[in-house]
């Protein structure tokens, strides 16, 4: 029983074992909040890299395939856009709640340690 108390004294002591820290998942929602920007102006340089494509190409019935091909591309890409966003948040709230987490857990060990420190002395 002991060994047990010891560890709750040691987590209670400093404080500083029940931290977390944030920062990887705050880089990753960040990493993704990046990939979604860099996806937003596919459907406009697509549109461009297309223009005039398409004229005088009348008997190739490859070339009439491309603009299928091209909005299915941008179907894809506003997609992968927007499941980036909700990624995102989805890794910031995982930050926000491992954060109340901590505190609820280094909180309800307030009590365990005063109780633990007043039979030490």
């Amino acid at each position: 029983m002991s060994g047990v108390r010891q560890r709750l004294i040691d987590l209670t002591g400093g404080g500083d074992q029940l931290r977390h820290s944030d920062g990887v998942w705050l880089r990753a929602a960040g990493g993704a909040e990046g990939m979604g920007a860099h996806l937003g102006p596919v459907r406009t340089e697509l549109a461009t890299a297309h223009e005039g494509l398409l004229a005088g190409t009348a008997g190739l019935s490859a070339l009439a395939e491309l603009g299928s091909v091209r909005e299915s591309w941008e179907r894809r890409f506003e997609c992968a856009r927007m499941e980036c966003g909700s990624l995102a948040g989805k890794l910031r709230a995982v930050a926000r709640a491992q954060g109340e987490t901590n505190e609820t857990v280094k909180s309800s060990f307030a009590g365990v340690a005063v109780r633990a420190r007043g039979a030490e002395g």
